[in-house]
């Protein structure tokens, strides 16, 4: 029996999960993860990486992806509240180039399951956020590849006009600057 709310989105495959929270005087309990639950509603893979990053408000981050070694994600704010947004890359997709974005906080706790062939990225708009995210692939610096987050052609409403991006983050390039070889 799963113990959760699951809401399939505009972009197939990226799914939203709502874990039921158990609270009592003493604070709260939930399942981030549970594989034979996971993979009962569609979630089959095998997680080979867990990563925690830290952030202030303003910060923006991504939009990333791997070329060759994809990653799926699964996705979570566990402190404060992130703008989290994904792009479809996927070329035969009917919602190649389309985005969806949600609020992820870390009251509620809900999670979003990203597949392989999608941009990810997320802004941080409290005064600071704790964000979880495991990985189908292991990191590859020498795979990376990234969107610049306000390409006008996709066209993300972010909460920021000016977020504090990282030098890397600054010279990604727009969709129709993309090689080739880094569409599926």
């Amino acid at each position: 029996m799963l113990i959760m709310k699951i809401t399939t989105t505009p972009l197939e495959g990226v799914i939203v999960i709502e874990p039921d929270m158990f609270e009592d005087n003493r604070g709260f309990f939930l399942e981030t993860f549970h594989q034979q639950k996971y993979k009962e509603m569609g979630i089959d893979r095998q997680w080979v990486q867990d990563n925690v990053s830290f952030s202030m408000k303003g910060v923006l981050r991504g939009l990333h992806f791997q070329v060759k070694k994809p990653q799926a994600k699964l996705v979570q704010a566990l402190q404060g509240e992130i703008y989290d947004v994904v792009v479809d890359l996927r070329r035969d997709s009917p919602t190649f180039k389309k985005s969806f974005s949600i609020l992820l906080t870390g009251t509620c706790m809900t999670q979003m399951f990203i597949p392989e062939g999608f941009a990810h990225g997320y802004c941080v708009i409290s005064k600071n956020a704790l964000f979880a995210y495991k990985c189908s692939e292991f990191y590859s610096p020498s795979d990376e590849g990234g969107l610049l987050w306000s390409d006008p052609e996709i066209g993300i409403e972010w909460p920021f006009f000016n977020p504090i991006l990282s030098p890397k983050d600054q010279k990604l390039p727009r969709l129709s600057e993309f090689p080739e070889n880094w569409l599926a």
